[in-house]
């Protein structure tokens, strides 16, 4: 099972350019999107790490905390060859908390402690910062830069990257295997990973059929839109100047589902579309029900926040903007700037 190549919203790129020649060139820094409470059994620890794993680094906390696996939390996955700051939540109910200095090393820095009374679970935070440096530019400088301006003012598809699938697609592999009753994955984690790749993929499937037919800025019939901050989300069963006024803002913002159980949200023109596509994939959406996942919905839409570019050579540009939780700044990148051939 592999995932199709994905249509770009602004046309295939004529520049190219080498992202990640050396880990410093993709920089993340998470932001929470709230303060530690100051006081709890939990101890939140603002990590920098460079080319580091972040489920190896939460084991190597858990091994140095003398606790058990899971009672480490983190916010997200980052990205191993990279240099991000990410945080992590320690319970060390009935502990002595230890020297977390202790940890600094060539690839991990404790950056800040504090306390806090709630473990953190996956998706709590607010989004994250990026710093990247594209290097070996090849392309002009002014289609380049009317083409960040384009991204800066529209947004870009809010594809799930293709880390999200797995070296080679290979958790796609594996959620067809499951699927069709070939294996059984009794590991939580790995299950977890192969049904989040299956659902990915489905809601990609849809966005790039929108895509392809230029709507996924497009309001339809019976479209859902979900409030823009929030998860909440309603069907639109009439189109209205009101309602085009308020996704013209930025107000609400247009979806599509993360398959599971539940009747669609969508109606007309909108569960039309997700019908058309889903008809290729009924066994995964019947696997994905029957593993309890409930449905939920996603934003089409990606918008980058503080975008600011800099070239620092003919053929270096330094790009830094702001995603919420969940995007991918792999998805922005490829609007931008394709790898040399």
């Amino acid at each position: 099972m592999e995932s199709n190549p994905l249509p770009h919203a602004w046309g295939i790129p004529a520049a190219t350019a080498v992202v990640r020649s050396i880990p410093e060139d993709f920089q993340v820094d998470e932001e929470l999107g709230f303060p530690p409470d100051g006081e709890g059994q939990h101890v939140l620890l603002r990590i920098r790490k460079r080319n580091t794993n972040t489920q190896w680094l939460a084991r190597q906390l858990a091994r140095f905390a003398d606790i058990p696996a899971r009672d480490v939390g983190f916010a997200g996955l980052k990205d191993r060859c990279a240099v991000t700051s990410q945080w992590f939540s320690i319970d060390l109910a009935g502990k002595v908390e230890p020297d977390w200095s202790a940890l600094d090393s060539e690839h991990i820095q404790v950056m800040e402690v504090a306390r806090h009374g709630r473990k953190l679970r996956r998706g709590s935070l607010l989004g994250n910062h990026f710093t990247l440096m594209l290097r070996q530019f090849g392309g002009d400088h002014d289609e380049l830069e009317r083409r960040l301006r384009q991204i800066g003012s529209a947004g870009v598809p809010n594809y799930f990257g293709e880390q999200r699938f797995g070296h080679n697609n290979a958790n796609l592999e594996q959620a067809d295997a499951m699927f069709s009753g070939k294996i059984r994955v009794r590991d939580r984690h790995k299950r977890g990973l192969y049904l989040s790749a299956a659902r990915s993929l489905l809601f990609n499937q849809i966005l790039a059929r929108r895509v392809a037919d230029a709507t996924w800025q497009t309001l339809l019939l019976g479209e859902v839109v979900m409030l823009a901050g929030s998860r909440s989300f309603f069907t639109v069963d009439i189109l209205s100047e009101q309602i085009e006024q308020r996704l013209a803002i930025g107000d609400i913002l247009l979806t599509a589902p993360l398959w599971g159980r539940g009747l669609p949200a969508a109606r007309e023109q909108s569960l039309a579309v997700e019908t058309a596509v889903l008809q290729a994939f009924q066994a995964w959406c019947n696997g994905l029900e029957y593993a309890g996942l409930r449905q939920e919905r996603r934003p089409l839409q990606l918008g980058l926040k503080n975008l600011d570019w800099e070239w620092t050579g003919e053929e270096a540009l330094r790009l830094s903007f702001f995603l919420p939780a969940g995007s991918y700044a792999t998805v922005v990148l490829r609007e931008l700037v394709s790898a040399p051939k």
